[in-house]
């Protein structure tokens, strides 16, 4: 009999063991790639649609022409993959806790997102996304303080549900207000959530930003041949320099 999956890579982190598996599902007659940290599932290449709408409605409401963008997370890379379809992107940082997910990237095991790594706007930087966005340095140490055009995150798996304990304080007002100053003014916020939109996460991002939208995203599920869905919160930093109030928020 043959084996139901193959391990493509795997990695042992202080949050746990990361591993990267291939199988063959036969619901879709096609290869699908997760990842797995310890027993938990983080991502499929099943499941994609949400991971590309983060990218593409963060982007559609950030200004500019030559766009510098910050990605939270690399995972299976299709949320990055997404952004560089923009081309407004001038360069592209993606930050990622985990070395091993990268070494996957730059290996190119990944069919989907092959290149990726090799793509000249393309920086990925191995750090902890949750200490860097609350230090003072914050993620490029050659320009302490650096800002970008648009913040995109998908890391945990929403702001009740973290993959590790201490990043609820990121889901704080506190950390809104240190995400926001990673920001240009007009910069927008952009994050992924696989539960319904939150009420109290929504108040929070409101106390710091404007025209704050929790945007349900629904897809088909091959699996149960149903539909799953999944959030994506936006929100754009008040213009500092023009005044602008915090204007009236959607977050239904």
């Amino acid at each position: 009999m043959s084996a139901r999956f193959e391990e493509l890579g795997w990695r042992q982190t202080p949050i746990g063991e990361i591993s990267l598996r291939r199988r063959f599902d036969p619901t879709v007659r096609a290869d699908v790639y997760e990842v797995k940290l310890g027993d938990e599932y983080l991502m499929s290449s099943l499941f994609t649609v949400a991971e590309c709408e983060l990218s593409r409605l963060g982007l559609a409401r950030t200004p500019g022409d030559r766009l510098d963008v910050l990605v939270g997370g690399l995972g299976l890379g299709y949320t990055a993959r997404e952004a560089l379809t923009e081309p407004r992107i001038r360069e592209l940082t993606v930050v990622e806790y985990s070395d091993a997910v990268i070494d996957w990237h730059r290996r190119d095991l990944l069919p989907d997102t092959a290149g990726l790594a090799a793509d000249r706007r393309v920086e990925l930087v191995c750090a902890d996304f949750f200490a860097a966005v609350a230090g003072r340095v914050g993620f490029d140490p050659a320009r302490p303080g650096r800002t970008y055009d648009a913040l995109l995150l998908d890391i945990d798996h929403s702001p009740r549900h973290v993959l590790h304990g201490p990043n609820a304080a990121f889901y704080t007002g506190e950390g809104m207000r240190a995400v926001a100053n990673h920001l240009t003014d007009g910069g927008t916020f952009a994050m992924w959530s696989d539960d319904a939109p939150d009420d109290e996460f929504c108040a929070i991002l409101e106390s710091v930003f404007v025209d704050v939208e929790a945007q349900p995203i629904v897809f088909g599920n091959p699996l149960t041949r149903g539909q799953s869905s999944a959030t994506i919160y936006l929100a754009t930093r008040p213009d500092r320099t023009s005044g602008t109030g915090h204007d009236q928020a959607v977050c239904d």
